[in-house]
């Protein structure tokens, strides 16, 4: 069974056609005009095994805000898509991963019910332009709409950190090494791994 989805989501602010195939080996091509989320988005593909094509265009002139929030959007839809009924999948995964000083925890389950915890970030993240471009309080918001449109409980935990590039990379390649694990397929896994019977 193919788990692969293509979506496509315009606004008068963003738009966006976004591809992935959970099977793939990590390749990507993604352009949304703002560089670092790009290399954000490149790491996530690399690290959880995702092939991922993204081509977003919007008001980056006014804001990098919609075009990074119309993407996460994009991303958890055809994360969802992709999943299908869920069957086989290992459900459950977690990661933490070092940058240098900086130490991440991600925790992810495929529940369905989405929900997110987010902390540990040093007082005034949120305020650092990563790149020139990337606010700090972009990479909650990012995680918060691709969670919510994915049907995920995500929980993201800086560790330890203290350089801005570094808090943000370390916490997209704890997600996708969380994510790898959560989409993969188990072989003893048949049918819905939940004790409800859907996910």
């Amino acid at each position: 069974m193919s788990r692969t989805a293509t979506i496509s989501r315009t606004t008068s602010e963003s738009s966006v056609r976004l591809t992935l195939d959970l099977d793939g080996t990590g390749e990507s091509d993604v352009s949304t005009g703002v560089p670092f989320y790009d290399h954000m988005l490149a790491s996530l593909a690399k690290h959880a095994l995702i092939d991922l094509t993204v081509k977003a265009t919007g008001d980056i002139h006014v804001d990098v805000h919609h075009t990074v929030e119309d993407t996460a959007i994009v991303l958890g839809q055809a994360l969802r898509q992709a999943l299908g009924d869920k069957s086989g999948i290992s459900r459950f995964g977690d990661a933490t991963v070092p940058l240098d000083e900086a130490l991440c925890q991600a925790v992810v389950d495929v529940a369905g019910r989405p929900y997110v915890v987010h902390e540990g970030e040093p007082e005034g993240q949120q305020y650092v332009l990563v790149g020139g471009h990337f606010t700090g309080s972009m990479t909650r918001h990012v995680f918060e709409s691709f969670a919510y449109n994915a049907g995920l409980c995500l929980h993201v935990r800086v560790l330890a950190g203290r350089d801005p590039h570094h808090i943000v990379e370390a916490q997209f390649k704890a997600v996708a090494r969380a994510l790898r694990a959560a989409v993969a397929l188990d072989p003893r896994v048949h049918g819905i791994p939940s004790a409800k019977g859907a996910l």
